[in-house]
Parts: structure tokens; sequence; C-alpha cells
């Protein structure tokens, strides 16, 4: 009796492919947080009152169509209370930026899902990192969920979304950016060299993330209840250090996370603690020799803190506050990416 042999393809693992998959995901992730931006800042997430997966990803194609939509638009509070009587022409013009946002998540899904399974066909993925990178594509699963969950938060009692919802869905996809470039400098080590061993997250690193956190957080806070055009002056809020109107009525635990003076004067000031923190990062990543890293630390540091006064003294240019939401997310990539450096061995 003659056994049928099995052929079975060969593990060789491709991490400088895989490393270059990723960064060009991570580059999409940045796009969507832009997209998402704009969305924010023209009032468009509230245009489309469905999530459809599949079907949604085409726009309306024809005047009925684009009347159907309208009048789905037309039923909720942020319509009834803030857009009545706007045209269709308006109508279509927010609808874009919501669907662009939507379209760009998917892509982002798409580009991670049909890669993963090309690669793992050719068993061209290194083992220990097959549960990660599904991670990561179920993170953008997630995502999406988040984003309709957040979505939904502004169509019944209320005419914008709920900003913990949004403060959710923007620092979900911070985290997903963080993780593609942290594994995508795994995959470009371990290129270089087989045997090297794989960066940990080290003690010094925690403090770090943990004060970025807070300002993430807070700035997510601030985009989400509009608490950026409460002043327009820097250093002082309204010719005040602490500015007025601060509400403490409902006691300091709600005025920390619902009020919009105070959450401004929180974002502006903690922003220095967060530079503080990365430089002495940048500093101590240049004693150990990773000049680059640091100096690009330094840079996007600079230039957040640059545009994020900028936003507040041109009350909330909209082009400018885009660019100050792409670069804190580009501050978070360039976090990570330092990270992953500092927890290697001292060269």
């Amino acid at each position: 009796m003659t056994q049928a042999s099995v052929t079975v393809r060969p593990s060789i693992p491709r991490p400088a492919a895989l490393a270059r998959w990723l960064w060009a995901v991570a580059l999409l992730v940045i796009m969507v947080v832009a997209v998402g931006g704009i969305t924010r800042l023209t009032e468009s997430g509230l245009s489309i009152t469905e999530w459809k997966p599949v079907s949604g990803v085409l726009p309306p194609l024809t005047e009925v169509g684009w009347q159907a939509e309208f009048e789905k638009y037309k039923q909720i509070p942020e319509y009834k209370e803030i857009n009545a009587g706007m045209s269709l022409a308006a109508f279509k013009g927010i609808f874009f930026w919501e669907w662009l946002h939507r379209i760009l998540g998917r892509l982002v899904g798409m580009a991670l899902l049909v890669p993963l399974a090309f690669f793992a066909w050719r068993r061209a993925i290194p083992a220990g990192f097959g549960a990660r990178l599904l991670g990561l594509a179920a993170l953008v699963g997630l995502q999406g969920a988040i984003g309709w969950w957040m979505v939904a938060s502004g169509l019944v009692d209320r005419t914008d979304v709920s900003h913990f919802r949004l403060a959710l869905h923007l620092l979900t996809a911070l985290f997903l950016l963080a993780a593609l470039v942290w594994t995508a400098r795994d995959f470009a080590l371990m290129a270089r060299d087989r045997v090297a061993v794989r960066p940990r997250l080290i003690g010094v690193a925690w403090a770090v993330i943990a004060i970025l956190f807070v300002q993430l957080l807070l700035g997510a806070w601030v985009a989400g209840l509009n608490a950026g055009y409460v002043a327009s002056t820097w250093p002082s809020m309204n010719d005040h250090f602490v500015p007025e109107g601060i509400d403490w009525s409902r006691g300091a635990w709600f005025a920390f996370t619902n009020d919009p003076f105070l959450l401004h004067f929180l974002h502006r000031w903690w922003s220095w603690a967060a530079a503080i923190a990365l430089l002495l990062l940048a500093r101590t990543l240049g004693r150990r020799g990773a000049r680059t890293e640091a100096m690009l630390l330094i840079l996007v540091v600079a230039a957040q803190m640059t545009l994020g006064i900028l936003t507040v003294v041109t009350g909330v240019s909209m082009w400018i506050a885009v660019l100050h939401q792409v670069t804190g997310a580009i501050l978070v990539a360039t976090t990570a990416a330092s990270l992953h450096r500092l927890g290697r061995p001292a060269a």
C-alpha cells in the first residue's frame, strides 16, 4: 500500500517585505486620522445615518438616491436644530467627507487582510508574529464598530457625538498606528539580524506613554466638545491664566471630564509635561547613539507645539487644526519608533 506524499511549502520568512507593508498601512492610518479631523471640523460626521459596511461603499449615484439620504439626515437633531434649511448641495459637501473617512477605514482593513493572507499562504511570516498580525487586523474591525457606536450617539437625543466615544475612536486609531510602527520596526530589525533580541518596553517608556496618553485624551475631549473655540489668545485664555467660565456646579469630576474651558486649559498646559517627557526621551536616545530618532522626535514635538498654539490664535483655522491632528498622529508614530529603539540593548 503506497502512502501519498504531501508537499509542504517551506517557511521562508520575509521580514523586510513585511516591514515595508506595515509602514504603508501606518501611512494609511495617518491619512484616516487626517480625514477624520476634516470630518469633525466640517461637522460632517452625522451626515451618513446608517452603517452599511458593504453597500455603503458606493455613495448615492442618482438624484433620487441623494434625496433619500438627505431625507434621512433631516430626521436627526443636528439638522433640525442647527442645519435646518440646508441645501442639497451643502449636504453633498458634508456627506463627502464622512463617506471618504469610512472608505479609507475600509481600505486600511483591506490593506491589512489581503497582504496578510498572501504572506501567510507563502509562509513568509516569522514564527511568533501570526497572532499579532491577526490582532492588528481585528483591531481595524473593532475601530469600525467603535466609529459607528460614536456616530450613533449623535443621531437621537443630541446634535453631536459623545466626546467620550470620539476619544475612544481616536485613541484606538492611534494605538493601532503605534502597534503597526512597533511591529514594522521589529521586522526591520529582524531583516538586519535574524538573531537580534526583540525590544521590550522598559520602565521609563511606560512613564512617557502615560504622560502622552493623558495629552491625547485631553486633545480628543477638546475636539469632541469644540473646546478650542472658547479662547483664541495665548498664553492667557481671554485675558486670564485660569479661564473664567469653568462650571464647578456639578462637581470636580464632571468639570474635569466635560467642561470645555477647563479641558482647553488642561490640554494647552499638560502639553508642556508631554513635551518635556519626550525631549528627555530624545536626550536619552541621543546618548545611546540613536541620533536619527532623537532629532526626529525633537522636530515633531516642536512642530506639534507650534501648531497647537497656531490653532488657538487663529480661532481654530481648519487646515491648521487638521495639521495639528495629523502631526499628533505622526508624534505617536515617532514616539513608538523611539521607544522601540530605547528597548534595544545599548550599542
